[in-house]
C-alpha cells in the first residue's frame, strides 16, 4: 500500500526516525482539504514512546479540524536542521515523513497529561505550563496519529 524509498542508500532506520520525531518541535501535518486539495499546515507535536503515537493540540475549529474529522488519514513530515558537512555550501539533512490516521481524543484528563507533555518540548517553567493548562485547556483539542508507515532519509542539497 505504501511506497519504498527509491533511494534506499539514504534510508534512515527506524530509531532513527523515532529520535527525529522525538527531537523536532514542529512539522508540517498535512490533511485532504476542501474539494481534495492537500493542506499542510505547520504544526508542533509528541511522539509518545509509550503507545508509539504522535500526538498534536489545536483549537476546536478550523479548516484542518474539519478536514480530519471528514477523512482521518493524514502526513506528518518533520526535518532536522541540517548540516554542512566538510565546509561545503549544501546543508545535509535528515527527513521522517508518516502516514496515518488520527483519532479525536476527548478524555479532559488525557488531554491535559499530554497537554503537559508536549509543553515540555519548549519550556520547563511549570507556572507557565499550569496557567496555560487551566486556561487554554478546555478550548483545546487533542488528537492522535497512529503510525501506518514511517520513511526516513538523509539528503543533501546539492
Amino acid at each position: 500500500m505504501f511506497r519504498e524509498l527509491v533511494r534506499k542508500g539514504q534510508q534512515l532506520d527506524e530509531n532513527t526516525c523515532i529520535g527525529l520525531l522525538k527531537k523536532t518541535k514542529r512539522g508540517v501535518l498535512s490533511v485532504i482539504g476542501d474539494e481534495g486539495y492537500p493542506y499542510g499546515t505547520p504544526i508542533n507535536h509528541f511522539y509518545n514512546e509509550e503507545d508509539g503515537k504522535i500526538y498534536f493540540h489545536g483549537g476546536k475549529y478550523g479548516h484542518k479540524v474539519d478536514a480530519m474529522k471528514r477523512d482521518p488519514k493524514v502526513s506528518f513530515c518533520v526535518m532536522d536542521e541540517g548540516t554542512h558537512i566538510d565546509g561545503q555550501w549544501f546543508l545535509t539533512f535528515r527527513s521522517v515523513i508518516v502516514f496515518g490516521k488520527m483519532e479525536l481524543i476527548e478524555d479532559p484528563e488525557i488531554i491535559r497529561d499530554l497537554s503537559r507533555k508536549l509543553s515540555y518540548k519548549f519550556t520547563k517553567d511549570e507556572d507557565y505550563i499550569e496557567y496555560e493548562l487551566e486556561h487554554s485547556g478546555p478550548r483545546t483539542l487533542m488528537y492522535a496519529l497512529t503510525i501506518e508507515n514511517m520513511c526516513g532519509k538523509r539528503v543533501n542539497e546539492r
